[in-house]
């Protein structure tokens, strides 16, 4: 017999705040074209995409994390020291060590909370969200709060055509805690490595380290080029819609509901063409407010879930209450979708 104690949480969970930071600089599209050969209606016609922030110097990942951390801290009504876990979900902090999520923590005002990042890509917020929901069930936190941020600008090569328009930067946060109904539905996720390659980084960092340049990309004027982040956009497109709309409904299966439940459908904002094609797909009633807040903010990876959740609840497009289908999916191929009440 196991003399270990369990120790027991919450009955369940739920988003009890949300907060986000979009930077200072809005980038249209007339400033993508000075670099690649093509057109705002090309642009707008293949994403949706009418502009995106870009940081500048002084808002770094952590500098915009903690403007929208305080924000969901401030909206679910509790002090920073009650924060047990911190995670931050991002694919653009590059210090490989330490975390960027201990800084955070830090800064807050966190009673030494437990902090780490993670790297799931676009499906980040749904993984940090399932990991919150764990922790406050299990009794290990009582509050989580789960960040999504990126400098996308920081991994975008404007001289690619097929990706220059598409990456925005920003920071979206919620805070999770305890619930004595369940408002955080089960998850569904998974990876499918095999398609790994089909949204990568275009050199890994060691390469810099060989010294020849031969094996290094260069831009148009010889130098060489930054690692950016490319993909296979039809591979990409065709997987988005057709397979992650079945995950769609697999989520809203084992939350026990259907598409005419829902009062809002928050995924991952990469393309307008892929969340109008998976509306279709999944039938979502007229009455369903779909987030589109990749038109102006492009595609922002982790954070684009929050901040496209935070916007909906600002502009009243969405309320306290709502039953809203959450899904994210990325590079790796990741992908994470769950049902949640709007806080």
């Amino acid at each position: 017999m196991s003399k270990i104690k369990a120790r027991k949480g919450a009955p369940f969970a739920r988003i009890l705040g949300v907060g986000g930071y979009r930077p200072v600089r809005v980038v249209p599209n007339e400033v993508i074209l000075e670099r690649i050969d093509s057109s705002d209606e090309w642009i707008r016609s293949r994403s949706g995409i009418e502009s995106r922030h870009w940081a500048n110097d002084e808002e770094t990942v952590a500098a915009m994390s903690i403007e929208a951390s305080g924000k969901a801290i401030a909206d679910a009504g509790i002090s920073a020291e009650q924060i047990g876990a911190v995670v931050v979900s991002t694919v653009s902090h590059f210090s490989q060590t330490p975390a960027v999520a201990t800084e955070i923590a830090d800064k807050l005002g966190t009673a030494k909370a437990a902090a780490f990042d993670i790297s799931a890509g676009c499906a980040g917020f749904g993984y940090g969200l399932t990991l919150a929901k764990g922790m406050i069930v299990e009794g290990s936190a009582e509050y989580v709060l789960v960040i999504g941020v990126e400098r996308l600008s920081d991994l975008t090569d404007l001289e690619d055509r097929a990706t220059a328009f598409l990456f925005g930067d920003g920071a979206g946060a919620v805070v999770v805690g305890p619930s004595e109904e369940p408002h955080i539905g089960p998850t569904v996720w998974g990876s499918e490595g095999d398609k790994s390659n089909t949204i990568k980084q275009t050199v890994p960092w060691d390469r810099f380290r060989i010294g020849d340049v031969s094996q290094l990309p260069l831009d148009s004027k010889g130098e060489v080029k930054f690692p950016a982040i490319t993909q296979e956009g039809q591979a990409v497109f065709r997987w988005a819609v057709f397979e992650m709309a079945k995950v769609a409904k697999e989520a809203l299966e084992a939350a026990g509901l259907t598409a005419d439940d829902l009062d809002v459908f928050i995924p991952h904002q990469a393309n307008e063409r892929i969340i109008d094609s998976m509306v279709k797909t999944l039938k979502l009633p007229e009455h369903v407010t779909v987030a589109r807040d990749v038109r102006t903010t492009g595609n922002t990876s982790a954070a684009s879930i929050p901040l496209a959740m935070e916007r909906l609840l600002a502009t009243g497009e969405a309320k306290s209450g709502d039953t809203a289908l959450v899904i994210g999916f990325g590079a790796g191929l990741v992908y994470a979708a769950t049902v949640v009440t709007l806080p």
